[in-house]
């Protein structure tokens, strides 16, 4: 395999202190030629080590520039870690001048600084033109729904990543790992230009149930009519008659989702239901609504999301060699395929995929068996980014080609 299309190095490793664990995940990276730039998530029990854990990786590898951050969770070929010390890095090539490391991008403000924010990342960037970014968020900023939109309008172009979780502290890495930061600040990560060829896809973890609806009446995140009728009336008549009867079997099974303008069912936005008022009729919703909103409601169901993996590897994998065939690429797609990142929600994994084994995750497990032995990293995320959006209950998966 030429230089130019060598796969990216990974390892993971788990148990023990910070660097007994990056140790063991640093002796697995075998570096491509001129790897320079690597990607790298801990579980929130090495949170406060990040810094520690980016500097002996950049001993081990070479590789000076890190983007990453902290999950509950983090996710390998056919893999995953919860609720231990445990860490997954990957490092790979990428033509010079085609990718800029970036921080904190909701701490700049609309005019000159966003100009020269751009500026700092490239060129391309500045034009509108950035290809592809790969972001991580801190779910505790108020105006994160904000920020992802602003910086794909900005640079003009598509976002994947995900909103750190963590059952304690919080850490990302963007840059040099005397970067490290514990307070994660606004979005962070890298934008690439049209020189980096990726394809991405999304996988849903709720299936609708009835139509799509129009809210006619709401405050603040309240529904009050939907179509014009009482909305909780509306939501009953979709769920059926079985659990209208007992409205405590809804909590994390029925949610709301709002299908995204201009595109068919397949893809909305699942939010939370945060109450019901059975007496006024009124279901609060875990979102701000607006007269006008389309709405729909969705369950959990496995089926349904094994099903939409399904469908989105399919897409993924003919998207992949119709991309590698137009850059006149040979070889196998899996060969071709350099490494992956899979951003995936923290509502989904063993409960709803399954786990083949106390160590294989039924999802990540899928994913492997479509891709084969594909370098893959990611974690368990408290919302997920795709294009310009922040999702709840899905798996963003990215292949580098």
């Amino acid at each position: 395999m030429a230089d130019d299309a060598a796969r990216f190095g990974f390892g993971h490793g788990a148990g023990g202190d910070w660097r007994a664990v990056a140790l063991a995940c640093a002796e697995q990276i075998v570096p491509p030629p001129g790897a320079n730039l690597g990607f790298v998530y801990i579980t929130d029990l090495l949170a406060p080590d990040l810094g520690k854990i980016t500097a002996l990786l950049t001993e081990r590898t070479g590789v000076g520039q890190w983007v990453g951050t902290t999950g509950i969770g983090v996710c390998a070929t056919g893999r995953e870690y919860f609720n231990e010390p445990a860490m997954a890095a990957m490092v790979g090539h990428f033509p010079e001048g085609a990718f800029g490391v970036f921080k904190k991008f909701g701490d700049v403000e609309f005019g000159d600084d966003r100009a020269g924010f751009l500026a700092g990342i490239g060129p391309w960037a500045t034009a509108g033109e950035g290809y592809f970014a790969l972001v991580h968020g801190d779910p505790r900023r108020p105006d994160l729904m904000q920020q992802v939109p602003a910086l794909a309008a900005a640079a003009g172009c598509f976002l994947v990543g995900g909103l750190a979780s963590s059952q304690g502290s919080y850490a990302s890495v963007a840059g040099s790992p005397t970067e490290a930061d514990p307070p994660i600040g606004g979005l962070s990560g890298v934008m690439f230009s049209g020189q980096v060829p990726v394809v991405t896809g999304l996988s849903q973890g709720c299936s609708p149930i009835g139509p799509v609806h129009e809210v006619t009446s709401c405050e603040n995140n309240i529904a009050i009519e939907i179509d014009g009728r009482p909305a909780l009336a509306v939501f009953k008549e979709d769920i059926g008659d079985i659990l209208a009867r007992d409205m405590q079997r809804v909590a994390g099974y029925i949610f709301a989702a709002f299908p995204v303008a201009g595109s068919d069912r397949a893809d909305y936005m699942v939010r939370n239901l945060v109450g019901i008022d059975e007496a006024q009729n009124l279901l609060a919703i875990g979102a701000p609504l607006e007269s006008g909103d389309r709405i729909m409601f969705c369950r959990r169901d496995s089926q349904s999301a094994r099903d939409d993996l399904d469908r989105m590897l399919d897409d993924l994998t003919r998207r992949a060699v119709e991309t590698m065939a137009d850059g006149s690429k040979d070889g196998s797609m899996a060969e071709s395929i350099k490494g992956a990142v899979y951003f995936t929600c923290l509502g989904r994994g063993a409960n709803m995929f399954g786990a083949q084994s106390a160590e294989v995750s039924g999802e990540l497990a899928a994913i492997q068996d479509k891709l084969g032995d594909v370098p893959l990293v990611g974690f368990a995320c408290n919302g997920e980014i795709s294009h310009n959006r922040v999702y709840s209950y899905t798996g963003v998966l990215s292949l580098f080609l």
